[in-house]
């Protein structure tokens, strides 16, 4: 075995090693990129599926408070009505006024008190603003009237505070 031989011998080797770890470093590099993309894919489906909870948690909150406050507002607008109707007497054919959104809820409160319809919208918060042709009264249960009442009636309790000290 000459020289030249071992020199070659050892040059083959070294590139049959150089190709292993060659080989050995792609396959490990696809079963790194392999693992990442499937923890990607595990976030992104673990990332969507937190998303679409949240959405729907959200949704049923919403839904709920809605309805809680469709329940309130209802009971509002009933309460504002009976105030009203203390004011008209029996016989007369009343309209009851409110908001357009409230149209459906003027429907079923008004359908409790005989005589009285859903008149045309009136621009309010909510509430009723309620009237009768016959005795020509007209008595203004809106949201924005309580709210103004209230607001009266503390402006000069605070005022009084004020100027009494």
């Amino acid at each position: 075995m000459s020289l030249e031989t071992v020199v070659e011998d050892i040059r083959e080797e070294a590139r049959a090693r150089a190709e292993e770890i060659r080989t050995d470093g792609e396959s490990r590099a696809e079963e790194i990129v392999a693992d990442a993309e499937a923890d990607a894919e595990r976030i992104h489906r673990e990332a969507r599926e937190e998303a679409e909870r949240r959405i729907e948690q959200e949704r049923e909150q919403e839904l709920s408070g809605a309805k809680l406050e469709g329940d309130e507002r209802e009971e509002l607008t009933r309460t504002l009505l009976a105030a009203a109707a203390e004011e008209f007497p029996a016989e007369e054919t009343v309209r009851v006024h409110g908001h357009e959104d409230d149209a459906d809820l003027l429907e079923t409160v008004v359908g409790d008190f005989e005589g009285y319809a859903v008149g045309d919208s009136v621009d309010c918060l909510g509430g009723v603003a309620v009237e009768s042709d016959e005795s020509r009264v007209r008595v203004n249960n809106t949201f924005d009237s309580v709210l103004e009442d209230v607001w009266e009636e503390n402006l000069r309790e605070i005022s009084t505070r004020l100027f009494e000290e």
